[in-house]
């Protein structure tokens, strides 16, 4: 779903996104079990961040000697990474870009593609173009990390699925940002990625997230998939 005007008042106003620097740390996790259980060394890779939002993800993978490219649907988010990376002396390529469209890389060009909380802005017809552009950028054998919003358990998502509903399944609008969202149920996400890549680890965590000031508990998928 393009909605670009309003995350770029989304990171003017920064209602709902951190303005951290630290890379995400459910990232972080996903590189280590890389690392261990893949045999995988994340270093002298290409790295394609999907949403990158303020770059933090793309800048720690760029201080490892990876060639990173990062893209978001805002372009306040850019011009604040490009900023970022320019003060750590980096070179990133960050491009505004909608991950709904086909993206502007060759075929089999990156070793790991990172969506961290990006994904469940789609509709179903930029999920499926996301799904097929992914994995026609991943080497055979690249990894592929999802962070996403999961419904099981999640109070704040029933609420938000019963008092402002978006034309899909599973889906809400945050009529004050102006955005919609999707959360997915287990057999969704399974049968949503497994279509194109293989699961190789899925794992779900509750956290606080905070929104105007306030903290709520979300639920969320944490997916390892090779392609």
């Amino acid at each position: 779903m393009p909605q670009r005007k309003a995350w770029d008042n989304e990171y003017k106003n920064n209602k709902l996104v951190s303005m951290s620097e630290q890379p995400q740390k459910d990232f972080l996790n996903f590189l280590k079990y890389v690392k261990k259980e893949q045999k995988t060394i994340v270093t002298n890779l290409k790295i394609l961040d999907l949403g990158c939002g303020l770059g933090k993800n793309s800048i720690y993978m760029a201080k490892l000697d990876n060639e990173v490219h990062g893209t978001d649907i805002s372009s306040e988010a850019i011009k604040i990474s490009k900023e970022r990376a320019s003060k750590e002396d980096l070179n990133i390529d960050f491009a505004v870009s909608n991950i709904g469209s086909k993206y502007p890389f060759a075929d089999e060009y990156f070793d790991i593609v990172v969506d961290v909380m990006t994904s469940n802005s789609l509709n179903g017809a930029e999920r499926e173009i996301y799904l097929a552009e992914t994995k026609r950028v991943l080497k055979p054998g690249g990894f592929f990390f999802v962070r996403t919003l999961r419904k099981d358990g999640d109070k704040n998502a029933k609420n938000l699925l019963k008092l402002s509903p978006g034309k899909e399944k599973n889906t809400y609008i945050m009529k004050e940002l102006g955005l919609t969202e999707r959360v997915f149920e287990e057999n969704e996400i399974r049968e949503i990625y497994s279509k194109y890549f293989k699961i190789l680890k899925l794992d779900n965590k509750s956290a606080y997230t905070k929104y105007a000031n306030q903290s709520y508990k979300r639920n969320y998928w944490l997916v390892y998939l090779v392609a």
